[in-house]
C-alpha cells in the first residue's frame, strides 16, 4: 500500500512532461483563510522552512508539493561536490536543477510567483510544481492554494474574492482530491470558510479532513476539546489539532523540529487524553493513510480514463498524418482522394453523410424535381395575357381585311410569348445546381478529406481548380438551356400528336356550341333569312354592311379596354370605359386561349424533362468525369510540390503535442500495469 503514493507521483511526473492536467490525479488540497496557518501546517509536514512569509495574501499561485520519502543512505552530493545532503528539492520549471538550500527554494517560489502573477498581489491558476526528497517526510502530494479573502488590498483586483474562490473550487471539485480544511482554533468553528467551501463540493464529507491550528492561542480558560471531539462540527474523516510556530518563533529561527517537540509537550499537558490523536506527526500519518486508500479506490477509474484518452489521442494523431516523405505520391494520393470523395458525394456514396440538410446529389435531385419542377408547374399558361391582348393580336394578324377564321399567326405570336417565360426558371435551375457543386467542395474539405487541412496551400489550389472548372462549364450549360427554349420557339409544331388531339376535342366543342345557338333562333324566322338587324346579327356580328358600318362607328368611340386602343376621337365625344365583346369575339378568344394552354403544357413538359438532362450532361457529369484529370494536369507539377505540400504553421506543433500526450498516456498505462503485477492494487 505504501508504494501507491510514489506511483501517483510517477504519474504526476509523466503528465508534467506534457504540461497538462487532463488527468485528475489523487492529491490533497489545503484550503483555509488568510493567516489561518496553512503554510505552517505544510512546513511542519515537510520539516523545513521553505514557503514565503508575509502579511496579506502570500500564496498567489497553486503550489503542487510532492513529498518523496528517501532512505537516509540515498543522499545526494552538493553541487560543489562537497558532502552528501539528505534533503533536496526540484522545480518542474527549472528542469533538472537541484536545490539543497531551502532558503533558495523559498526565493525561487517568490520570484516564479511574481514572474507569472506580477507584484500587485494578483493571483494566477498556473501552478508551481515542487518535489521535496527527504528521509523525514512521508509520501504525500499536497496542493497549497491561496487563502480565502473578502476585501481586496492595495492593487488587488476588485473581484479578488471571486477569483480565489473559483481557483479553490477548480481544485477541490476534483473527485480524486482530499480536502484539508484548515481553521484557526481562536475563531468560531461554525463560521469556518474552509469547511463551508468544502461542503459545497463534498456535502457528504467523504473526502474532507479538518485541521485546527493555533491551539496555543485560545483565550485563557477555554480549550478546543469540544471542537476536536467533533461535537461542534462533525467531520467524517476526523478533526486534528496542531500547534504552529508563532511569528516570534520564526523570527528567532526556531526550527520545525523544535516546534514539533514543543507541540507534543503542549498536547501532553493541555490535552493528555487526545495527545496521541493530534499533532503534526499524527496529521502526516493520517494524510498518508487517507491518500493511500483514496488512491486505491481511484485507480480503476483512473486506468479507464487513461485508456480512453490514449485511444482518442491515437485517433487525433492519425488524423494529423505522418510527415511527408514522398511528395509526389502524397500529392497524387490527396488529389485522387478529393476527386473520389467529390464524385461520391454527388452519387450519395460518400463516407461522411450529412444528416442536418440535403447535400450533393440529393440536393441536385431536389432542385430538379422539387424546386425547378414546382416552379414550372406554377407558371400560368395564360399568365400576363388578357382577353383584350388576345383580341388585339387577332385583329392585328388580319390586317385591313375582315377574317372569317381565327388567324394562325396570332396563335404562334401569343404562344411564343408564353413559352419564352420558361427560360428564366430554367436558367435559375442551372445556377442552383452550380451553387451546390460549389458547396460540395467545402463539404469534402470539412468532412471527407481532413488531410487537406494539413496543407492549406494545396487546399486553396484544389478549390481554385474546381471552381475554375465549374466556372467554365456554367456558360456552356446556360447556352444549352437557352437553346432548348429557343428550339421550342423556332418551330411551333401544331401537328404534335398531343396538340392534334386537343384541337380535335376543341373543334367538337365549338361545333356543338354552334348547333346549340342555332336551336335557340325563333322558329318563325328561317335561319338562312334572318334580318340584318335581328338577334343573329347582334350575336354573331354577321349582319349586312350597313350594320357593320354602324357597329364600326360605335366601335370608333370605344375606350382604352377595346382592341382599338389609341384611336384618336376627332369629335371630342366622351369615351365609354369598355364595351361588351360580341359572341364571335368571345369565341375567338376562347379558341386561342385553349390552344395556347394546350401547346404550352406540351412545351413545359418537354422543358421540365430536357433541362435536368442538359444540366447533368453539360455540368454535373462533365465535372465528375474530368475532375481528376483537371486536378492532376493543373497541380501535379514538380515545381509546385514544395509549395503545395507546405504544412500549416501550427500543424507540426499540434502533431508533436498529440504525440507527446499519447506517449505520456502510454507510459501512465504501463505504470498502472506495474501496480497490478506487483499486487499493490
Amino acid at each position: 500500500m505504501e508504494a501507491l503514493i510514489p506511483v501517483i507521483n510517477k504519474l504526476q511526473d509523466v503528465f508534467n512532461t506534457v504540461g497538462t492536467d487532463i488527468i485528475q490525479l489523487p492529491q490533497i488540497a489545503v484550503v483555509g483563510t488568510q493567516s489561518s496557518g496553512k503554510s505552517s501546517v505544510l512546513e511542519s509536514l515537510v520539516g523545513r522552512d521553505l514557503l514565503p512569509r508575509g502579511t496579506g495574501i502570500v500564496t498567489r499561485r497553486p503550489l503542487i508539493l510532492q513529498l518523496v520519502h528517501v532512505d537516509p543512505g540515498d543522499g545526494r552530493k552538493n553541487e560543489d561536490g562537497g558532502r552528501d545532503v539528505e534533503e533536496w528539492g526540484k522545480f518542474l520549471h527549472t528542469k533538472n536543477k537541484i536545490y539543497t538550500d531551502f532558503d533558495e527554494i523559498r526565493q525561487e517560489i517568490e520570484s516564479e510567483t511574481e514572474r507569472v502573477s506580477g507584484n500587485n498581489k494578483g493571483i494566477s491558476d498556473d501552478p508551481i510544481h515542487l518535489k521535496i526528497f527527504s528521509p523525514h517526510v512521508v509520501n504525500l502530494t499536497l496542493v497549497d492554494l491561496p487563502g480565502i479573502t473578502k476585501v481586496p488590498v492595495g492593487d488587488q483586483p476588485k473581484d479578488i474574492e471571486v477569483q480565489i474562490r473559483d481557483l479553490i473550487l477548480k481544485h477541490i471539485s476534483n473527485p480524486n482530491c482530499i480536502i484539508l480544511a484548515v481553521t484557526a482554533a481562536n475563531t468560531d468553528m461554525a463560521t469556518s470558510e474552509a469547511l463551508k467551501v468544502a461542503r459545497e463540493v463534498d456535502p457528504d464529507g467523504r473526502r474532507t479532513l479538518a485541521v485546527v491550528t493555533k491551539l496555543d492561542l485560545m483565550d485563557a480558560g477555554t480549550d478546543a476539546m469540544d471542537v476536536l471531539m467533533g461535537r461542534v462540527i462533525p467531520v467524517k474523516l476526523g478533526i486534528i489539532g496542531v500547534v504552529n510556530r508563532s511569528q516570534l518563533d520564526i523570527n528567532n529561527k526556531k526550527s520545525v523540529v523544535d516546534a514539533i517537540r514543543d507541540e507534543h509537550a503542549f498536547l501532553q499537558k493541555k490535552y493528555p487524553s487526545m495527545a496521541n490523536r493530534n499533532g503534526t506527526k499524527y496529521l502526516a500519518r493520517t494524510l498518508n493513510r487517507l491518500l493511500m486508500h483514496h488512491i486505491r479506490d481511484c485507480l480503476p477509474e483512473l486506468k479507464t480514463r487513461i485508456n480512453v484518452l490514449a485511444a482518442q489521442y491515437q485517433s487525433l494523431l492519425s488524423s494529423y498524418g505522418e510527415p511527408v516523405e514522398d511528395q509526389s505520391a502524397t500529392l497524387l494520393q490527396l488529389i485522387t482522394k478529393f476527386a473520389t470523395e467529390y464524385c461520391n458525394t454527388i452519387e450519395g456514396t460518400a463516407k461522411y453523410i450529412e444528416t442536418a440538410e440535403l447535400c450533393g446529389g440529393a440536393r441536385i435531385c431536389y432542385i430538379f424535381h422539387e424546386t425547378f419542377g414546382r416552379t414550372l408547374e406554377s407558371v400560368d399558361p395564360l399568365g400576363g395575357l388578357s382577353t383584350i391582348d388576345i383580341l388585339t393580336a387577332i385583329r392585328n394578324a388580319t390586317g385591313p381585311r375582315p377574317s372569317l377564321f381565327v388567324p394562325e399567326v396570332s396563335f404562334e405570336l401569343l404562344v411564343k410569348k408564353q413559352v419564352k417565360r420558361l427560360e428564366e426558371p430554367s436558367l435559375r435551375c442551372v445556377e442552383l445546381v452550380h451553387e451546390e457543386m460549389q458547396r460540395i467542395i467545402q463539404h469534402c474539405s470539412n468532412y471527407s478529406t481532413q488531410e487537406l487541412q494539413r496543407f492549406p496551400k494545396l487546399h486553396e489550389a484544389i478549390v481554385e481548380v474546381v471552381t475554375s472548372l465549374l466556372r467554365k462549364r456554367l456558360p456552356i450549360t446556360n447556352e444549352m438551356v437557352h437553346n432548348l427554349v429557343a428550339i421550342e420557339l423556332a418551330y411551333i409544331n401544331t401537328k404534335h400528336p398531343d396538340f392534334a388531339d386537343a384541337c380535335g376535342v376543341l373543334n367538337n366543342n365549338i361545333e356543338e356550341q354552334r348547333r346549340n345557338r342555332m336551336r335557340e333562333l325563333p322558329a318563325a324566322v328561317p335561319r338562312d333569312k334572318a334580318p340584318a338587324g335581328g338577334p343573329q346579327a347582334e350575336q354573331d356580328g354577321t349582319g349586312n354592311w350597313r350594320g357593320m358600318l354602324k357597329k364600326g362607328e360605335e366601335a370608333a368611340g370605344s375606350g382604352p379596354g377595346s382592341p382599338l386602343k389609341g384611336v384618336v376621337n376627332l369629335l371630342d365625344v366622351p369615351v365609354p370605359v369598355a364595351r361588351k365583346l360580341s359572341s364571335r369575339e368571345q369565341r375567338d378568344c376562347e379558341v386561342i386561349e385553349r390552344l395556347i394552354k394546350s401547346y404550352f403544357l406540351i412545351v413545359r413538359k418537354n422543358i421540365q424533362d430536357s433541362v435536368p438532362k442538359a444540366v447533368m450532361h453539360f455540368l454535373v457529369n462533365h465535372v465528375k468525369d474530368s475532375l481528376q484529370s483537371e486536378l492532376v494536369g493543373q497541380l501535379y507539377k514538380s515545381g509546385l510540390l514544395n509549395d503545395l505540400l507546405t504544412e500549416s504553421e501550427d500543424m507540426a506543433q499540434r502533431r508533436k503535442e498529440a504525440a507527446d500526450m499519447l506517449q505520456a498516456l502510454q507510459r501512465a498505462s504501463q505504470v498502472i500495469a506495474e501496480i497490478r503485477e506487483t499486487h499493490l492494487w
